[in-house]
C-alpha cells in the first residue's frame, strides 16, 4: 500500500508541476547516406526525355506516383523500392511540355519532397517537372522583368500584390505601351500564371521571335480574400451560387478602383481602351468576363480561356451588355473563347457562352482544344495565341 501511495504522489506531483516527466516521440526520420549523389534519390529528366521518378521513403509499404493534371486524367504507377529506401519508376519519353504528379505514400498525398518545383496552389498538393524544348523553356534571349507590386486596395481594405512583367530593356521611357491584365483560376495563386503557366518565359520568347508587341502583363490575385467571400466558407457545390458573384464584383471593383489606376500611375502605359486588354482562365475567366462587359469601353481586346460563365454564375451587367452585339462588335478588336473538348468542369459554361454570342450575332474566335480537358495544356497555347492577336 505504501508503494502504491508513493508512486501516486509522485504522479500527482508530476502533473503539479513538482518533476519533469520524460516523454517519449517517434524517432527522427532516416535521410539519404551523405555519400550518395543527390541525383540518385531526386526525380529528374533523362537525355531521351523521359522522366524518373523518385521518392526517398524507406519506411514506406507502398509508394506510386500519380501522373496528369485532373482527375479525368490521373495515372497511378506503382513505384518499386531499392535497398537504400528509393522508390522509382521512369515513364516513357515525352513531348517537351511541363508536366503536373504527386506521389500517393501509403495512401497519404504528397509533393515531391526532393524537388522546390511545386504548383503555386493556395493548397500545395502538386509538383511541377519540365521536360525541355518547347515554348515554355528558359531561352538565351532577351529576358523581361517580373515585378512584384504591393499595394493597399481602399475597396478590400488590405494589402494586396499584382505580379507584373515588362519587356526587356524597359526603363518607362518612350511612347507608351499596351497592358494586358490576366487573371488564374480558383485555387490558385498569382504565382500559377508564373510558374505554372509559364507567362514570363513565353513572353520573352514570343517577343524575341518578332510575334508580339512589346506590352506590359499584369496578373492580380483572382481572389479577393475580403470577409465575406473567403472561399473555404462555401462547400463546393455553393461555390457558383454564393462566392463566385461576391468575389466578382469585389475583384472588379479592386481592378477598375485599385489596379488599374495604380498601373497607370506607376508605368507608362496606355490609357486608351486599345491599349487594354483582359484575360482570364476558369475563374479568372469568369472575372474577365464581368469586368469586360460592365466595362466594355475600357479594354479593347477580351479572352476567356474554360472561363466560367454567366450561364452557371449570372451577373445582370453581363447579360445587359450582351443584349447590346452592335456596341460589343465596335469595341473590342478581338473577343477570344476557348475551351477543351473534355472539360468536364466548364464546358457547358463555355457551350452556353457560344450559344448566347451567336444567338446575338456577336463576332469572337472560338478554339477547341481536342481531347484536352480543364488543364493547363489548354490554357499555357491559348495565351501564348492571344497574346499574338493583341495590340495590332
Amino acid at each position: 500500500m505504501k508503494r502504491q501511495l508513493a508512486c501516486l504522489a509522485l504522479a500527482v506531483s508530476a502533473l503539479s508541476g513538482g518533476m519533469s516527466v520524460p516523454t517519449f516521440a517517434a524517432p527522427f526520420p532516416v535521410t539519404p547516406d551523405m555519400s550518395v549523389p543527390v541525383s540518385q534519390y531526386v526525380t529528374q529528366v533523362n537525355a531521351d526525355k523521359s522522366i524518373t521518378y523518385r521518392l526517398f521513403a524507406p519506411g514506406a509499404k507502398r509508394v506510386s506516383v500519380i501522373t496528369g493534371s485532373t482527375p479525368d486524367n490521373f495515372v497511378s504507377h506503382d513505384m518499386t523500392k531499392d535497398d537504400s529506401g528509393v522508390w522509382s519508376w521512369k515513364s516513357k519519353s515525352l513531348t517537351p511540355n511541363l508536366y503536373e504528379y504527386y506521389f500517393d505514400v501509403d495512401g497519404f498525398r504528397s509533393v515531391d519532397t526532393g524537388s522546390r518545383f511545386q504548383k503555386p496552389q493556395r493548397q500545395v498538393n502538386t509538383s511541377l517537372i519540365l521536360v525541355p524544348g518547347s515554348i515554355l523553356d528558359d531561352r538565351a534571349v532577351p529576358h523581361g522583368d517580373l515585378l512584384t507590386v504591393t499595394y493597399h486596395s481602399k475597396e478590400l481594405r488590405s494589402e494586396r500584390r499584382v505580379y507584373i512583367w515588362t519587356p526587356p530593356g524597359y526603363n518607362g521611357k518612350g511612347e507608351p505601351l499596351p497592358v494586358l491584365y490576366f487573371y488564374h483560376g480558383f485555387g490558385d495563386t498569382g504565382l500559377s500564371a508564373i510558374d505554372q503557366g509559364r507567362l514570363p518565359q513565353i513572353m520573352d520568347n514570343l517577343l524575341a521571335e518578332g510575334k508580339i508587341k512589346p506590352m506590359l502583363v499584369v496578373v492580380p490575385d483572382t481572389e479577393t480574400e475580403i470577409t465575406q467571400a473567403i472561399p473555404e466558407n462555401y462547400p463546393p457545390k455553393e461555390r457558383r451560387k454564393t462566392f463566385y458573384p461576391l468575389n466578382a464584383k469585389a475583384a472588379n471593383r479592386e481592378l477598375m478602383h485599385d489596379i488599374i489606376p495604380m498601373v497607370d500611375g506607376r508605368f507608362n502605359v496606355r490609357k486608351d481602351a486599345d491599349g487594354r486588354a483582359l484575360a482570364g482562365l476558369s475563374q479568372g475567366g469568369y472575372q474577365a468576363l464581368v469586368s469586360g462587359m460592365n466595362h466594355l469601353d475600357s479594354f479593347g481586346w477580351l479572352a476567356t480561356f474554360s472561363g466560367v460563365t454567366t450561364a452557371t454564375v449570372p451577373d445582370a451587367g453581363v447579360a445587359a451588355q450582351l443584349a447590346k452585339p452592335q456596341a460589343i462588335n465596335a469595341q473590342l478588336r478581338n473577343f477570344t473563347v476557348v475551351v477543351g473538348e473534355k472539360d468536364s468542369v466548364t464546358g457547358k459554361d463555355i457551350a452556353g457562352l457560344k450559344a448566347e454570342l451567336e444567338k446575338q450575332g456577336i463576332t469572337f474566335d472560338y478554339k477547341m482544344y481536342p481531347g484536352l480537358n480543364h488543364e493547363m495544356d489548354v490554357w499555357r497555347p491559348a495565351y501564348a495565341e492571344f497574346v499574338q492577336k493583341v495590340f495590332k
